[in-house]
This record gives C-alpha cells, sequence and structure tokens, in this order.
C-alpha cells in the first residue's frame, strides 16, 4: 500500500492541498474532511495507470506547529490502540490459563472485574485464537 503526504494551505476558499516534496503538485478542497478523495482524484488524473483508491493520505496543516501537536495526536492514538490490543491479547490468555487451572467463570469475572459472560466469550476467543 503506497502513501502520500499532504500539505493543507487555507486560502479564502478554502484549502490548497500539495503534495509534500512537490510544491508544483497541487489542488484545491473546500473543507479538509474532503481532502482525501480530492486526492486521490487528482493522482488519478495525473497517474492514470495507478489504482490510488487504497492509498493512505495524510494531511497536515502547513502551519508547523499545528502539524506537530497533530503529529503527536495521531501517534498517541495509534499507540493507546496497539496498548488496547496487547490488553486484550494479555486478558484473554489469563483467563485461559485461570480456566486452566479450573478456576470457576464467576471467580475468574470477580478477580478481573469483568462479567461472566464477558469471561465466557473471551474463553470463546482464546480457543479458537
Amino acid at each position: 500500500m503506497s502513501a502520500v503526504t499532504v500539505v493543507a494551505t487555507r486560502w479564502t476558499q478554502g484549502w490548497e492541498l500539495t503534495l509534500e516534496g512537490e510544491e508544483d503538485a497541487a489542488t484545491q478542497v473546500r473543507t479538509l474532511d474532503k481532502a482525501r478523495q480530492q486526492i486521490v482524484d487528482y493522482l488519478d488524473t495525473v497517474d492514470p495507470e495507478v489504482d490510488h483508491a487504497d492509498w493512505v493520505v495524510t494531511v497536515i496543516p502547513a502551519d508547523e506547529t499545528d502539524a506537530q501537536k497533530i503529529r503527536a495526536v495521531r501517534e498517541g492514538t495509534a499507540a493507546a490502540a496497539i496498548a488496547q490490543e496487547e490488553a486484550a491479547r494479555s486478558t484473554r490468555n489469563l483467563i485461559a490459563d485461570l480456566d486452566k487451572k479450573q478456576y470457576k467463570s464467576a471467580d475468574i469475572a470477580g478477580l478481573l472485574g469483568i462479567s461472566r459472560g464477558r469471561v465466557s466469550q473471551l474463553l470463546s476467543e482464546s480457543r479458537t485464537a
């Protein structure tokens, strides 16, 4: 999967979108929620042989302070998602271990502060993983 970073500069009619490192490669969009599709359409126009539909388009503002803050938030969000996945995996593994040691589901639920139904669900997931 390919990726492109786009610098967004505000102007009176909306935003100018410039491909990072290619100052002559630009298009415009009224609002940034439409930026990804506008960039995909632009790339399809300049390089019709390539399917850009699945490209990762990262839009950053031209203001470097704002860009740094946005990068930090995105990195924090990604790190949190990874941590959540790791915690879920650890929880499933622990529940499976406790189940093998013949802990009752109610006891596992009480130890982990979750419902019996959630214990059952996580046990099922650990058996199919």
